[in-house]
């Protein structure tokens, strides 16, 4: 193995399955993305721990599953908004603190999202420096709030509405404010201009720089470069802002000398929203928020030179909570074995071809175990809203039905009987609120009281600028 690595984490915000030409779009130009993807191995059977962003993000960047560090439910809300009182616990351990105790220098630019509290933003996590949103970039004052229509979903989601009305979207340095309300369209580009100036100023040490991208999460505000290559208006121009983001950091590795020894990780954070004519997932049924395929199953390209194959593509069951592990065994950096985390170490499969150290994978939305797969098989059940005691079981052939359209339960009663029992163990060890069990093997969500927004809802700042013109909300 060669000098210890850098590492470059690159995740995009409800990119789809289907959005990057090297997974299959035929309506996406993604050239430098592509090129990672030839130049590395890609995992076409990998995870997000959650279809939504903050359990998501939460999960990869601790190695456990959002129900296992009390991300599953906060306060009634399906992810975290400004100015609530929970977020990641400062007990837990993170990729970046894992890493900056190795000796990293550590870097965010980018959208966080895992709680807007003193301590829970990320240079309480092991970041060195933040450059980014605090969450999602529809969390601003944004023309239209909050629709009737918009709260209406949330209600029938059984989730609790976000406080309300929004304060201005802030862009942070570090734990401070910089800017409110800042102009969208040209934020990637400032993500950009961070991540090089982190790289030159590091090349000479070991590294972690975590990109966190805007997009191409809702509302798309993107620069009119973009736009005129685009066959899938702006949600294409957001695309190729990403691709370009990529070729930029690629090509930056390259001038510094330094590729060679870096490793670098693309993927997203949950599946696309999938609005008419916008986002795909390919040929994965459902969306963002579904617990189908299309919700959950990502992206994944990784690329280390002479250490994991070139354009090799593993079918292999793998999630973002194995990317911690993973990468503490490449680096040496140490892990509390005391510490009980889900992911696994994919090394042995990057690297030597080896099979899945996963039996099995669950599929939280939010409290809810919806379903479960091994290898091959998943399974799902449907409660009756007549009669909760009757569950409909729904079996898929993953491997030659991963849009999940024909049932098979009937010709596979050993599959089902035993992938019930693993339901039945995640349901001890991680809860399952419609069955009301709660799990054994939990830790808390972080929790301060009194929480305050980041900038006052009523400011009138003159860095405040008008809201945002588009209502578009992800």
């Amino acid at each position: 193995m060669t000098a210890t690595p850098n590492v470059i984490l690159i995740n995009c915000d409800d990119l789809g399955y289907g959005d990057l030409g090297c997974f299959g779009s035929e309506t996406h130009d993604t050239p430098r993305i592509d090129q990672l993807a030839a130049e590395g191995t890609t995992l076409t059977s990998f995870y997000a721990a959650s279809p939504v962003c903050s359990p998501s993000r939460g999960a990869m960047l601790t190695g456990s599953y959002p129900a296992r560090i009390g991300f599953d439910d906060f306060d009634g809300l399906h992810v975290l908004f400004p100015g609530v009182g929970v977020g990641l616990n400062p007990s837990e351990t993170t990729l970046a603190s894992t890493l900056k105790q190795a000796g990293y220098a550590t870097q965010i630019v980018g959208k966080w999202h895992c709680g807007d509290q003193p301590p829970f933003l990320p240079t309480a996590h092991g970041f060195d420096h933040w450059f980014g949103l605090p969450y999602s970039n529809d969390m601003g004052q944004q023309a239209g709030g909050l629709s009737a229509d918009d709260q209406a979903a949330i209600r029938a989601a059984g989730y609790v509405l976000p406080p309300l009305p929004y304060p201005p979207l802030p862009l942070m340095s570090g734990p401070d404010v910089l800017e409110a309300q800042p102009d969208q369209q040209m934020l990637t580009d400032r993500y950009v201009d961070e991540a090089v100036r982190f790289l030159r100023d590091h090349q000479s040490e070991t590294f972690f720089l975590y990109l966190a991208h805007m997009h191409v999460h809702l509302p798309l505000y993107v620069e009119d470069r973009f736009h005129h290559s685009s066959r899938n208006g702006a949600y294409g121009a957001a695309v190729h802002c990403i691709d370009w983001a990529t070729g930029v950091v690629l090509d930056e590795l390259d001038t510094l000398g330094i590729s060679d020894n870096t490793i670098v990780i693309f993927t997203s954070d949950n599946g696309a929203l999938c609005r008419p004519g916008e986002g795909s997932n390919g040929p994965l049924r459902g969306t963002k928020g579904s617990t189908h395929e299309g919700g959950m199953r990502v992206p994944l390209i990784i690329r280390w030179p002479d250490q994991i194959p070139a354009g090799v593509s593993s079918d292999e069951l793998t999630t973002m909570m194995d990317l911690l592990p993973t990468i503490a065994a490449w680096t040496g950096a140490r892990l509390d074995p005391d510490r009980v985390i889900d992911g696994r170490d994919l090394g042995p499969l990057l690297c030597d071809g080896q099979p899945s150290p996963h039996r099995t994978f669950a599929y939280y939305n939010g409290p809810n175990l919806d379903a479960v797969r091994d290898r091959r098989y998943k399974l799902r059940w449907i409660a009756h809203s007549t009669d909760e005691g009757t569950r409909d079981l729904l079996l898929y052939d993953l491997l030659t039905d991963p849009g999940e359209t024909v049932n098979v339960a009937a010709e596979h009663p050993e599959v089902v009987a035993a992938l019930q029992d693993a339901a039945d163990r995640y349901r001890q060890d991680l809860g399952d609120r419609q069955r009301s069990i709660r799990g054994e093997g939990t830790r808390p969500i972080g929790r301060v009281e009194a929480p305050v927004p980041l900038i006052d809802p009523a400011s009138h700042h003159p860095c405040v600028i008008a809201e945002y013109d588009l209502p578009d909300r992800g």
